[in-house]
């Protein structure tokens, strides 16, 4: 068992169940995403995306890609959500956090892609 292997498909799978969970719930309602668990996506998120960098294989470039567009997503979310608390001093009211919640399933989808092309990956790769 290669253990870079294990650790990358740890931290891909870690993301995008992170994500998922702070996309579950309405999706207007604040009180149902927690930026704790916005931020720790954000960071396990970039954590995956740096463990990629080192594939120079095709399917490596699109695993990349993938979690590049998951990385912005989240950003974007992340600097709503503080432009919303920090620089206009509002509330996270319904467009507020409709927004972030939203940027959050654009990096889910990416997410998404990214595992089920590490599974595709896995279940082509011959001994």
């Amino acid at each position: 068992m290669n253990l870079e292997k294990v650790l990358f498909a740890f931290f891909s799978v870690l993301a995008l169940t992170l994500n998922f969970g702070f996309f579950v719930g309405e999706l207007d309602d604040p009180i149902h995403h927690n930026a704790y668990e916005l931020f720790a996506a954000l960071i396990v998120s970039l954590i995956a995306t740096i463990m990629k960098f080192g594939d120079r294989a095709h399917i490596g470039a699109l695993l990349l890609a993938t979690s590049l567009v998951a990385d912005l997503q989240l950003i974007a979310a992340a600097m709503v959500w503080g432009t919303a608390l920090y620089i206009t001093h509002t509330d996270l009211t319904q467009g507020p956090i409709s927004s972030i919640v939203s940027l959050s399933g654009g990096a889910l989808l990416a997410n998404l892609i990214s595992v089920l092309l590490l599974v595709v990956e896995t279940a082509t790769f011959r001994r």
